[in-house]
Order: structure tokens, then sequence, then C-alpha cells
């Protein structure tokens, strides 16, 4: 049985803006909790006073790319050192709308400031810290151009070319074929439905393998 003094998971949600991903963040939270976990909703850039007032700024202010992707990481790591880690030592599981592997993607492959660079900052500024489960949510570009040029005004990252996504969608594929045991890809074309009756199987067994990963380690 997990408890309270079990370290947390952790989980994030990936994607290209318009893919859908931000619509299941407050379902997935409501299904944890249903199994009586205890979780801590967040996201990046933002999690903090400090990370909230860099989101507005990133999101707003025309920058060069090295300030972008510094900013993004300082914003990061306030996050991880005052809300994420304690989170996760408490007992709590968090769910992350983005985190590092969106600098991979964003200003790594949609910018082409390359991996490395963003490599050399994680390394820095949060080692060894990334999720225990990423789910990208994953849809053309036309749909999620579609999806997006419906809802709402866009910020300065929503308003690129389509190059400047293609990139972004390839460079994410790059990293679940890195990562392949840390990323479940999600097609969000299909009905929200069967999206979530999907998720709903690969939650139940990340509980399960979270809960039996600890207690395989009690004495």
């Amino acid at each position: 049985m997990i408890t309270h003094t079990t370290r947390g998971c952790f989980i994030s949600l990936e994607g290209l803006d318009g893919a859908g991903k931000s619509t299941h963040v407050p379902w997935l939270v409501d299904q944890l909790k249903a199994r009586g976990l205890p979780v801590l909703c967040t996201r990046e850039p933002g999690g903090t006073p400090l990370g909230e007032q860099l989101r507005q700024m990133l999101l707003e202010t025309s920058m060069h790319l090295k300030t972008e992707t510094l900013l993004m990481f300082a914003a990061r790591c306030e996050h991880v050192h005052a809300v994420i880690l304690p989170a996760l030592d408490a007992g709590q599981w968090v769910v992350c709308d983005r985190f590092t592997d969106a600098s991979y993607a964003y200003q790594g492959g949609g910018r082409q400031l390359g991996e490395s660079a963003v490599h050399a900052l994680e390394q820095w500024a949060i080692p060894g810290i990334e999720p225990d489960r990423t789910w990208l949510f994953d849809v053309p570009l036309e749909v999620a151009r579609e999806r997006l040029t419906r809802s709402r005004q866009l910020d300065r990252f929503e308003q690129e070319g389509e190059a400047f996504f293609q990139r972004t969608r390839q460079a994410y594929h790059q990293r679940v074929q890195q990562q392949p045991q840390r990323f479940h890809l999600v097609d969000s074309t299909l009905p929200i439905e069967v999206v979530r009756a999907r998720l709903t199987t690969e939650i139940d067994a990340l509980v399960h393998r979270h809960g039996s990963n600890h207690n395989s380690e009690s004495p």
C-alpha cells in the first residue's frame, strides 16, 4: 500500500500547443486523487511566484534565444527546489504541465538552439531531476494549429510559423526515441473518451508499479 511517507511519483504532460494536453491535466489529477493519492498539480514555466512572473515575461516579451532559455531554466530551478522536490519527498504525486522536455523541444528544436546547450543547462541547474512518466500528447501540426486559432489569443510562442512547430514536434519525437521507458505517446486525434480510457489503464499500471517498487525496497 502506498503511504504518505513513500516518495511520490513525478508525472509530466508534454505536447505542441493545441495538442490537447492541458485538457487532460485536471482529469488526471482527479484520477489520482480517486485512488487515494496526495497530488500536487503545477506547470511550467511557472509553479512559484517568481516562476509565474518569468512566465508572463517569456510568453509576452521578445528576447534573445539564450536569454529565453536561461530564463526557462531559472524558473525551472526555482520550481524544482521550492515545489517539486519538497512535494515528492513528502509523498505527493506531482503532475506538471510541461517540464524539461519542453526546453529540448521548443528552444532546442523549434528555435534551433540544439540539444547540447539544453542538456548542459539541465545538468547544471537540475541534475538528475526528471519525471518518472511523461505523456506526450501528439497531433499533426495542422490539427494543433486549428485547435489553437479557434480557442483564444495566441502568445508569442503560439504565433510562430509552421517550420518552428515542425521542428518542435520532431524534437519531441526524438526525446521519445531516446527514452522510450519514460515516455508514453498519446494519439490526441482520438476522441477524448478513447484517450482517457487508455490513460486510465496506464495510470493503474503506474500506480501499481510505483507502489510495488517502494514496497520491495521496504525492510
